[in-house]
């Protein structure tokens, strides 16, 4: 059984869909069968492994709006063993149209219910938001991931952001834990992302990987060209940071024989 992993934070520009992007391409590389689930509206883990978002006739919206069966809805990518459940231009849409659906929060656990067997391991890009898209995301999702910017302003929203998946722990999905929390853009001569990780340490202790991904120009560029950063520039520091993560994830998951 594939396990399911959201990546989330209300804040945006922080990382996060550099992150699933970047993990999911880590872990097909590690043998892993993987689904990334790009839940954001703006579409950029589908742009980022080479989908144009116009051009698609297969989406997620489809799968959760029009009751497609999502296996149907599935793209290989250029990567062996990495696959898409991608974002079109309709998402933008699909929080108001969720709102009149039966069980509008569970409908993205439904959907993946059917196919989570066929995977290893199912990443969802979440929105920047914690609107009912996000909502689907924690629901089906066994844990969260959380990408934190070490900057001040990301410390602010991490109170409300616990405090949903509190919620959603509460009345959703009672198995839903944090998985782990991400530093990036970690910029190593600077002292206030220094004095910011440890003040994330403090507040997140052991959930807080080892691996910080640093500010990186071969990271922030490979998306233009439609690629992660393994296929990109698979030596630059950013990639090895990512390739060290995933690493450090892999054990820290399996070790555990989930």
């Amino acid at each position: 059984m594939g396990k399911i992993l959201s990546f989330s934070n209300q804040k945006g520009g922080v990382g996060k869909t550099t992150t699933c992007v970047n993990m999911a391409a880590y872990l097909s590389k590690a043998g892993k069968k993987v689904l990334l689930v790009d839940l954001d509206p703006q579409g950029n883990a589908t742009t980022g492994l080479g989908f144009q978002k116009k051009q698609l006739k297969k989406s997620v919206y489809n799968v959760m709006i029009d009751d497609e069966d999502a296996k149907d809805n599935i793209l290989p990518t250029e990567l062996e063993g990495l696959f898409i459940l991608p974002a079109s231009i309709d998402l933008a849409g699909a929080e108001v149209e969720l709102v009149y659906k039966k069980s509008r929060e569970k409908v993205l656990k439904a959907a993946l219910d059917k196919v989570r067997g066929t995977y290893d391991y199912i990443l969802i890009d979440c929105p920047p938001s914690l609107g009912l898209l996000t909502i689907n995301a924690l629901a089906a999702a066994d844990s969260v991931i959380i990408p934190i910017q070490s900057e001040y302003f990301a410390l602010e929203g991490l109170s409300q952001l616990m405090n949903s998946i509190s919620l959603v722990r509460l009345h959703l999905n009672k198995a839903l834990k944090v998985e782990g929390v991400v530093l990036t853009m970690y910029d190593g001569r600077s002292t206030a992302s220094k004095l910011i990780a440890a003040d994330i340490k403090k507040f997140f202790s052991k959930k807080l990987y080892e691996i910080v991904i640093p500010r990186n120009v071969r990271l922030s560029e490979a998306p233009s060209y439609g690629k992660p950063i393994l296929l990109h520039d698979p030596k630059c520091m950013g990639a090895r940071a990512y390739s060290a993560l995933t690493e450090e994830f892999l054990k820290k998951t399996e070790g555990k024989g989930e």
